[in-house]
C-alpha cells in the first residue's frame, strides 16, 4: 500500500511539471540563476579567505631584544615570546644573521662594508594565527622583559580584516537575499498549480483524503524542480569557475593569485546547492498550499 501511495505521489508530481511546463523551467531558471549568483560569491569569498591567509602567513612582526643582551640571553626569551598567545611560530634572528640579511637586501657597497653587526639588535621574527589581532599581539610581546621594541604594520593587518569582513557580510546578505527572492518564485510557481487543481482538492477533501496526502504530490513537484535546478546549477558553476580559473592563471597581471581547485570544494558546493534547493522546493509547496488545506 504504501509503495503505491508513493508511486501515485511520483506520478502526480511529475505530470504537474509537465503539464505546467513553462511554469515549471521559469522555476528551475530562477532556481539555477540564484544558486549560480550565491555559489559566485561563496566561492569568491573562500578564495578572498585563501589569499589572505597566505598574505597573513607571509605578514609578520619583528621583535627586538635589548641591547644589553647577550645572543644566548636573547635566545631564552624564545619560550615567552612563543607562549604569547596568537603567536604562531617565531624565528630568531641573531646580530650576524640581521646583517647578512642587511646586506644582500641593500647591496655591498663599501659603506655596509665598514658597519659592525654589533650596530644591530637580537630579534625575533613572529608569526601571527590572526593578523587581525596584531596589535594587541604586538603589546603582550612588548611587555616582556628584555622585548625592546615591536615594529609591525598595522595598517596591513587592519586592511585585510577588513577586505575579509566586507567579503563575508555582502556573501551572506546575498544568500539570505537570494534564498528569498527563490522562495517566493517557487511558491508562486506552485500556486498556480494548485489553483488548477483546486476542483480536485475539493473533491479529495469531501471523500475524506487527509491534508497529508493531498500535500505529498506538490511536495514531491517542489522536490524534484529543486533537485533539477542544483544539479543543473553545479554543472554550470563548475564550467564558470574552470574558465574563470584558466582565464587568471593566464594573465600576466593576476597570475600570482592561486585560486581553490574545484574539485576542493566540489562536494561542499553540491550539498549547499542541493540544500537550498530542496529547501526551496519543500517550503515553496508548503506555502503555496496552505490555504486550499483550511477547513
Amino acid at each position: 500500500m504504501k509503495r503505491n501511495r508513493m508511486g501515485y505521489f511520483l506520478r502526480e508530481g511529475i505530470h504537474s511539471i509537465f503539464s505546467h511546463g513553462f511554469m515549471s523551467f521559469a522555476s528551475v531558471f530562477v532556481i539555477v540563476a540564484c544558486l549560480l549568483i550565491m555559489g559566485c560569491f561563496v566561492l569568491l569569498t573562500l578564495n578572498v579567505n585563501s589569499v589572505i591567509s597566505e598574505l597573513e602567513s607571509e605578514n609578520q612582526m619583528v621583535a627586538f631584544v635589548d641591547e644589553r643582551y647577550s645572543e644566548s640571553d636573547a635566545q631564552a626569551l624564545r619560550g615567552r615570546v612563543q607562549n604569547v598567545p596568537n603567536v604562531e611560530s617565531v624565528v630568531f634572528v641573531s646580530q650576524t644573521e640581521a646583517m647578512a640579511n642587511f646586506v644582500q637586501q641593500y647591496g655591498d657597497s663599501p659603506l655596509l662594508n665598514e658597519l659592525e653587526p654589533s650596530i644591530l639588535r637580537h630579534r625575533y621574527v613572529i608569526y601571527l594565527k590572526d593578523i587581525a589581532r596584531m596589535a594587541e599581539t604586538a603589546s603582550a610581546v612588548k611587555d616582556i622583559e628584555g622585548i625592546a621594541d615591536v615594529h609591525y604594520h598595522v595598517e596591513i593587518a587592519k586592511g585585510f580584516a577588513a577586505v575579509r569582513s566586507v567579503v563575508t557580510v555582502v556573501s551572506i546578505a546575498l544568500v539570505l537575499v537570494l534564498f528569498v527572492i527563490s522562495l517566493f518564485i517557487m511558491s508562486n510557481t506552485i500556486r498556480l498549480t494548485t489553483v488548477a487543481r483546486r476542483e480536485e482538492i475539493a473533491v479529495m477533501r469531501m471523500v475524506g483524503a487527509t491534508n497529508s496526502f493531498i500535500r505529498q504530490p506538490f511536495l514531491v513537484e517542489g522536490l524534484i524542480l529543486g533537485i533539477l535546478g542544483a544539479l543543473i546549477a553545479f554543472v554550470l558553476q563548475w564550467g564558470i569557475y574552470s574558465f574563470v580559473v584558466s582565464r587568471i592563471s593566464t594573465d600576466g597581471v593576476i597570475s600570482f593569485i592561486e585560486p581553490i581547485p574545484f574539485s576542493a570544494v566540489a562536494i561542499p558546493i553540491l550539498l549547499i546547492f542541493l540544500v537550498v534547493s530542496v529547501l526551496v522546493g519543500v517550503f515553496g509547496s508548503l506555502s503555496a498550499i496552505k490555504n486550499y488545506l483550511k477547513v
